[in-house]
């Protein structure tokens, strides 16, 4: 019979491999670019970039030292327009890297953000 605390260890481990080692999505889908083919807007492929890597910082108001919030469409595309946002998620010099302390961006996520600059900043 088995142990109380060897079947939680054993349901521990069973539920870390099965969590961990279960996806399909592999440093190669994080980085490496193919040709974007859709016309990129910000609600569909933007926003969900900003939300998961920048609002941590650049909420409203800015924390950790950011200068403005990316909080929505507008303060997005000013940033785009007047503050240099690709020139800075672009950026390979340690000192202004985005996110702050590094890794830079993937590659394929800054190319979204380019594209979407080419495309004419579309909100929807």
């Amino acid at each position: 019979m088995i142990k109380e605390s060897n079947l939680v260890q054993l349901i521990v481990v069973t539920l870390t491999i099965l969590l961990t080692g279960c996806t399909t999505v592999s440093q190669d889908d994080l980085t490496v670019s193919s040709p974007i083919s859709e016309v990129v807007t910000y609600s569909d492929n933007v926003k969900p970039i900003i939300n998961n890597n920048c609002i941590i910082c650049h909420s409203n108001p800015p924390q950790n030292g950011a200068l403005m919030p990316l909080i929505n469409y507008e303060t997005v595309k000013e940033a785009v327009q007047n503050r240099n946002l690709i020139g800075r998620i672009s950026n390979e010099d340690p000192v202004f890297l985005m996110p702050p302390g590094g890794p830079k961006l993937p590659q394929n996520l800054i190319d979204v953000v380019i594209q979407w600059n080419k495309d004419g900043l579309i909100e929807e």
